[in-house]
This record gives C-alpha cells, structure tokens and sequence, in this order.
C-alpha cells in the first residue's frame, strides 16, 4: 500500500527524481519515495519510522556489499557462535568452507565468532563475507571480516537474515543455538512454501554426532505425526557428520541444474510456465520417466523440453531448457526433480554459474 499520488506530489516526485539523476528503475524507487510518504500520511509512531529508515538504510548497505560478486556462488554456513577452535564442529566449519573457495565459492557468515570465525577462516580473506549483528553483549565481529569491505553490521536480525539467505545458493547448518535453529528453520519454511528457489541444505555434525539426527527425530516424531508438516519434508536436506559429503552434496546439486526462471504462458487462464536449465539436455527416454516419476507435479501439460524465450539472456545460450507448468503446491517439491536432472549425465560439478537462492 502506498500513499495516494496527486498531481503535485507525482510532479515533485518527477522532479526530485530528475534532480537526482535518477535514470533507472524510476518506477520501483518511486514506490519508495510514496511507501516513505504512506507512512506520514499514516501517521505512524516514531518507533515505526525508525525501524523502517533503519531496515532500507541496513538492507542498502548489504545490497552494496553482495553487488560486486554478482554471479559468484555463494554458500552460507550458520551455527553456534559459542564454538571454540579445536573443536570437532569448528575443524567441519573450516574444512567446509575452505573446500569450497577453492572451487571458487564465496562463504558468507554471520560474522561472528564460533562457527563463523571458522567458515571465515576456512573459506579466506577473499572467499568471506559477513553479515553481524549488533547487540549489547555479543563479542565484536571476528578479525576476518571486521573493520572490512567485504562485512556489513545490522541492527535486526530480520534484515540480517534475509540477506544471509537471498545470496546464496547453499547452505550449511551446525549444531548451534536458538539462533541457529531460527535460521534453519526460515530455510526449511522458505523451501518448503516456494518462496525460495531449490538450493542444497546439509545438516553437517561432528563425527558421531547427535545433534541432527535428535532434530530430525524430533520433526519425524512430532511434525510429521502430528500432521502439522507432509511425511518427507527433510527429504530435501542431507543430514551428515562428514565436511566431504556437505561438500560433494553441495556441488552435485549445480552438477546439471543451474537455475530457473517463470515465463507467461500463451493459453488463457493457464498458470505460468517453469523454465528449469540444465547444462545437458534429458532425452526423449529421460524425458518419458520424467513424466512418469513427476508428472503429478504438473497443473497441466507435460515436462518437456523448451526453445529460448526472448527475454533471456545470452548467458543461458548453450543451456537446455526443461519447460513445466506445476501445481502451486508442487513448487515446494522441485529440489525432487531438479535431483533427477543431476542424476542424468555426468558433468563438472564445479562449471558455470546459475542464478542464486533468491525468492521468487
């Protein structure tokens, strides 16, 4: 809802923008300047102007961060800040993470210490970056990333959250506390509801651990059986105590697949068609036991393969395109296909970058 545009303030906003130099994407910072306006006209409290200045300044500063490694891989690796080097989740973290900068990815953390400190550490000066937080008895950001270009502070979690995870396109969860779990869950709920595109997520413990299996446990137990989430939920996580596996995990999710993108259909009243892009194409065969094995994933049609839409870019020129129109309620459920397409050829799992883990 924005606030309603006269004449006048549409001429203001107009001039202001031109004023400015604004020259792209007038429309969408329009909205802003009117969304600011809104909430004047609204009336709101102070307290509700600061949270939402602070929340556009905060999500500006991060969006200045991430912009310069667009198209890079990136992985988000979450746990305890309370984890001491020596430790066997610490030694995970930095293997993890330095596993996968050497194939060129970029390890972003919440900055902090424990975990963080060790995904940092792993990954490198020039694979890190990092999102903190600031609170009134949290240590200041680890030595990797403070003071530095490539960390940003929030002042809420919910900015910092949302830019922990819009980035990437994987994750890599560690045992840790409630915020840990808090960042876990949001993952599983964004995939599950289909705000978020497919992206890898592993569940990594110490060697013997129990800290995952006992979670898991838990939502078997509880969720699945008390009907509150659908029997196969945590199908779409892989649950290890093996740094390599998170790893091998991560790169075989992008082994084929990489990336997606809705397009309009031609048939009135018929649902938008997915684009799934693979680096080799399925073939005829494949494509039947795709229809076979998916095919209730579909609102209407069959999964096939698709010739390049216009508007796509020439980054995508030598990929295949596997065309669906799913059911709404299938869309939590596209990491099952996307897995088939992996499974079909052998390719390098460590080649060209698709798009990241943004919502839809």
């Amino acid at each position: 809802m924005t606030a309603p545009a006269n004449p006048q303030t549409t001429e203001a906003i107009d001039e202001l923008l031109r004023v400015a130099g604004v020259t792209q994407q007038r429309g969408l910072v329009r909205r802003i300047i009117l969304a600011g306006l809104g909430l004047a006209d609204d009336e709101a409290s102070r307290l509700d102007l600061k949270i939402s200045a602070a929340a556009l300044e905060e999500m500006r500063q991060a969006f200045a961060l991430f912009a310069p490694y667009v198209g890079v891989r990136k992985a988000t690796i979450f746990g305890s800040a309370r984890t001491k080097p020596g430790d066997l989740l610490y030694d995970a973290a930095e293997a993890s993470a330095k596993a996968l900068s050497e194939d060129d990815w970029m390890v972003v953390t919440g900055a902090g210490p424990g975990i963080m400190e060790a995904a940092a550490v792993g990954a490198g000066h020039e694979h890190s970056l990092g999102v903190s937080i600031r609170l009134p008895f949290e240590e200041e950001p680890n030595a990797f990333v403070a003071n530095d270009e490539r960390h940003v502070a929030m002042k809420y979690f919910f900015t910092r959250k949302l830019m922990l995870v819009k980035e990437s396109s994987a994750f890599i969860c560690l045992p840790g506390g409630f915020g840990t779990m808090d960042e876990t869950f949001e993952l599983l709920t964004l995939q599950q509801t289909g705000k978020m595109v497919p992206v890898p997520i592993v569940l990594l413990d110490r060697p013997g651990g129990t800290y995952w299996a006992g979670f898991k446990s838990f939502v078997v137990d509880e969720l699945e059986r008390g009907g509150y989430v659908t029997p196969g939920d945590l199908d779409r996580v892989l649950v290890t105590d093996s740094a390599e596996a998170a790893v091998e995990h991560v790169h075989a999710f992008w082994s084929n697949y990489t990336d997606l993108r809705w397009f309009p259909t031609d048939e009135p009243g018929e649902r938008d068609a997915l684009l799934l892009y693979t680096r080799v194409a399925p073939t005829e065969a494949q494509l039947a036991d795709l229809n076979e094995r998916f095919g209730y994933m579909l609102d209407s049609g069959a999964i096939t393969l698709a010739e390049p839409y216009p508007e796509e870019g020439a980054e995508r020129a030598n990929l295949a395109r596997v065309r669906l129109v799913p059911r709404p309620h299938a869309i939590g459920e596209l990491y099952r296909l996307v897995g088939a397409l992996n499974e079909l050829p052998a390719v390098d799992p460590t080649g060209a970058v698709g798009a990241a883990g943004s919502e839809r």
